[in-house]
C-alpha cells in the first residue's frame, strides 16, 4: 500500500500537528475542517511551529518552505478524493467520529486507508461503520505532535496485516517511534496516565495537597517533566473526562470513576490551556493555580 497524499480531518491541536509532521516528511496533505477560520488558525500555528524549528536549527528554511507548500486546506470533504490515507483527528466523541467516517465514504478512493487519532475509543467499533474495516486502524499521536516521538498503533479485530505494516512504515517515515497496542479502552498510554491524573484530582478534591504541592511532588519527587494537574490542563480536562468515562464504561471498574471535581471543572467550561483556565489560570504572563 503506497501513501503519497494524506487527508487529515480536524485542524485543531492534534490535526494541525499531524499535518505539520506529515508535510515535513514530504507527503502531500489535505487538511479538512468545517470552518475557514479554523483552517486559517491551523496554518498560522503550523508556520509558527516550523519557524521555531528553523530557529533551533532542527530544519532548514528550504525544508520549512517545502512543508508549507505540501499543505492545502478545504472545508469540503470532496477534497479527499485523491487521499491514500485519511487520519481523523476530531473531538473525542464516538458519534461525531461515526458521522465523519460515514460522510466521507462516497468521496474517497476504494483503496483509501482510514485511521483515527482517538485516544481511547474502540477501533473495531469505529471500523464497523465503514465499508473497509480491514483498511481501518488507530493512529494515536501524542500532543504536541511535532515534539512527541510516540505513535500508538492500534489494529481492530478486522485490520489486515498489510494495513498494520503500512501504517507502521508511515509512522516511522515521520520520525516517530511506534508502540503497538491491543484494542482495549484507552490502549496503553492513557490507560496508565489517566488514572494517575484522576488520582491527582482526587488528592486535590480531598484536600491532601493544593495544586502547586501536588504538581511539585510529582515533578521533583518522581522526575516527571510536568505535574499531573498541569498535564491535565495541557491535554484538556474535557478530553481527560471523556477518556475516564470510556475506561469506566468499558471495564465497569470503580477505580476509573472520574473525580467529581474534574466533572465540575468541565461543567464550568474550564478545560485547561485551550479555554484559558483549568487547574491553572492562563490569562496572565504566568499560569496561576485556581485553587
Amino acid at each position: 500500500m503506497k501513501i503519497k497524499e494524506v487527508g487529515i480531518i480536524g485542524s485543531g491541536q492534534m490535526g494541525n500537528g499531524i499535518a505539520h509532521v506529515s508535510a515535513l516528511a514530504g507527503y502531500k496533505v489535505v487538511l479538512i475542517d468545517i470552518a475557514e477560520t479554523a483552517l486559517t488558525k491551523a496554518l498560522e500555528t503550523i508556520e509558527k511551529n516550523l519557524k521555531r524549528q528553523v530557529q533551533r536549527e532542527k530544519i532548514s528554511q528550504e525544508e520549512m518552505d517545502k512543508a508549507l507548500g505540501n499543505i492545502s486546506t478545504n472545508i469540503d470533504s470532496k477534497a479527499l478524493k485523491n487521499a491514500d490515507l485519511i487520519i481523523e483527528a476530531a473531538t473525542e466523541n464516538f458519534d461525531l467520529k461515526v458521522k465523519i467516517f460515514k460522510g466521507i465514504l462516497e468521496h474517497i478512493k476504494k483503496d483509501c486507508l482510514l485511521s483515527t487519532n482517538t485516544s481511547s475509543l474502540s477501533i473495531t467499533k469505529l471500523a464497523a461503520v465503514t465499508d473497509r474495516p480491514d483498511k481501518f486502524i488507530g493512529l494515536h499521536f501524542m500532543n504536541p505532535v511535532p515534539v512527541m516521538k510516540l505513535v500508538e498503533i492500534i489494529p481492530g479485530i478486522a485490520t489486515s496485516d498489510e494495513m498494520l505494516e503500512t501504517t507502521k512504515q508511515f509512522a516511522l517515515s515521520l520520525g516517530k517511534t511506534i508502540a503497538t497496542a491491543e484494542d482495549f479502552p484507552a490502549f496503553i498510554a492513557n490507560r496508565i496516565l489517566l488514572p494517575m491524573i484522576n488520582e491527582a484530582v482526587y488528592a486535590l478534591y480531598e484536600g491532601v495537597g493544593d495544586i502547586k504541592s501536588i504538581d511539585t511532588s510529582m515533578k521533583l519527587g518522581m522526575g516527571h517533566p510536568m505535574g499531573p494537574l498541569e498535564l491535565a490542563d495541557f491535554v484538556g480536562l474535557d478530553t481527560c473526562l471523556a477518556i475516564l468515562n470510556v475506561l469506566y464504561e468499558g471495564f465497569g471498574n470503580p477505580k476509573y470513576s472520574p473525580c467529581p471535581l474534574l466533572v465540575k471543572y468541565v461543567e464550568a467550561g474550564w478545560y485547561g490551556v485551550k479555554s484559558g483556565k483549568g487547574f491553572y489560570d492562563y490569562s496572565g504572563d504566568k499560569p496561576v493555580p485556581t485553587r
